[in-house]
């Protein structure tokens, strides 16, 4: 777990490391084991009042894109020099017209992939002596989750049971195991559909 003195200490080093003018206020820096994440706030851009919802958007969206391939190679250079001094990679991210865009971040696997926000809990939950280690405190997170929504769960079963026995009658199914819905394809399994975020900068 992360001292309040460690990141009251990296808070500084980026405070004084950043470049003026490089966001509007200072910046939001949060930390764990693996990863620094430095949020700050951008100008929004210039709007007439009465502009339609997905003209603002786009004017966001547009702004968020021309300040992150503006300021590329000095978050690098910061990035760089944080990396060395912390041991921990830096992630990006900015605040715009109350929009929130993350550049990069961090997914470590435990058990799964989680972000930062996600590892916190689960630091948190070992700090306090809840959990011994990550894959514990998910194990628990888990069991506290599926006690507070059973009847959840078992409607969620439910509806999948019935998903398969219609997949079964459909006019590709085997004859043979139309009537055995546990046969249908991928009967439980549970698809990865979680990919790594390979973008960086």
């Amino acid at each position: 777990m992360i001292t309040n003195e460690q990141k009251e200490k990296l808070r500084g080093w980026f405070a004084g490391r950043l470049p003026d003018g490089l966001f509007e206020e200072p910046a939001e820096v949060t930390v764990d084991r693996e990863e620094i994440t430095v949020l700050g706030r951008i100008p929004a851009p210039r709007l007439a009042e009465d502009v339609s919802a997905a003209e603002r958007e786009a004017a966001v969206t547009a702004r968020i894109q021309e300040f992150r391939e503006r300021t590329r190679e000095t978050r690098i250079a910061v990035a760089r020099d944080a990396e060395h001094r912390f041991r921990r990679k830096v992630s990006w991210g900015v605040v715009c017209d109350g929009e929130r865009a993350l550049f990069t971040h961090v997914a470590a696997p435990v058990m799964t992939r989680l972000r930062q926000p996600e590892r916190q809990v689960l630091d948190t939950l070992i700090a306090a002596g809840v959990a011994r280690s990550r894959s514990d405190a998910l194990a628990w997170c888990v069991r506290l989750v599926q006690r507070h929504t059973d009847d959840w769960l078992a409607e969620l079963r439910d509806s999948l049971e019935h998903v398969q026995r219609v997949r079964a009658q459909g006019p590709d199914a085997d004859p043979d195991s139309a009537s055995d819905p546990d046969s249908g394809p991928g009967h439980g399994e549970v698809a990865d559909s979680s990919t790594p975020d390979a973008e960086e900068g």
